[in-house]
C-alpha cells in the first residue's frame, strides 16, 4: 500500500484546479485582447470619420446633415466610452483570475513540498531501521567470533 496515496490524490486535485484556473485566465486574457481590438476599431473609425468630415472643406452642408453628423459622433463616442468600461471589467476579471491562479499554484507547490518531506522522513526512518538491522547482525557475528552465547540460548 502506498503511504502517500491520500497526499498524491490531493496534489492531483490541486493540479486540476490549477489547470482550470489557468484556462480561465487564458480565456479572460483573450476577452481583454478582443475588447481592446474592438476599442481600437471604434477609435480608428472615429478618427477616419473626423478626417473625412474635416477634409471636406469648402463643401456646403445643410444644417440637418451637420446635426446628423454630430449625433453620429456622439453615439460613436458613447460606444467608445462603453467599450472602455467593458475593457476595465475584463482587466478586473483577468486580475482576479491571475490571483486565483497564484493561490492554486501555491497550493500545488505546498502539497508537493509536504510530499517530498514525508518521503524524506520515510526514507530516513527506513535507513535507521536498516542500520539497526546491520548493527544487530554485526554484533551477532562479532559475538560468534568471540564465542559469546546468544541471548535466546541463555534463557
Amino acid at each position: 500500500m502506498n503511504p502517500f496515496h491520500g497526499l498524491q490524490l490531493a496534489i492531483e486535485l490541486a493540479e486540476r484546479k490549477r489547470d482550470q484556473r489557468m484556462l480561465a485566465l487564458a480565456n479572460a486574457q483573450r476577452q481583454l485582447i478582443n475588447g481592446q481590438q474592438q476599442l481600437q476599431q471604434l477609435q480608428s473609425y472615429a478618427n477616419d470619420t473626423d478626417n473625412r468630415w474635416s477634409g471636406g472643406r469648402g463643401m456646403v452642408l445643410s444644417a440637418e446633415l451637420i446635426r446628423h453628423h454630430y449625433q453620429f459622433v456622439e453615439r460613436l463616442q458613447h460606444a467608445i466610452g462603453m467599450q472602455d468600461g467593458v475593457i476595465d471589467g475584463f482587466r478586473q476579471q483577468e486580475q482576479s483570475f491571475r490571483g486565483a491562479l497564484a493561490v492554486a499554484e501555491s497550493r500545488v507547490t505546498g502539497l508537493k513540498q509536504v510530499l517530498a518531506k514525508r518521503k524524506l522522513l520515510l526514507a530516513a526512518t527506513e535507513q535507521r531501521r536498516e542500520q539497526g538491522r546491520m548493527d544487530e547482525m554485526a554484533a551477532m557475528v562479532y559475538a560468534r567470533r568471540l564465542g559469546i552465547p546468544k541471548m535466546e540460548d541463555t534463557l
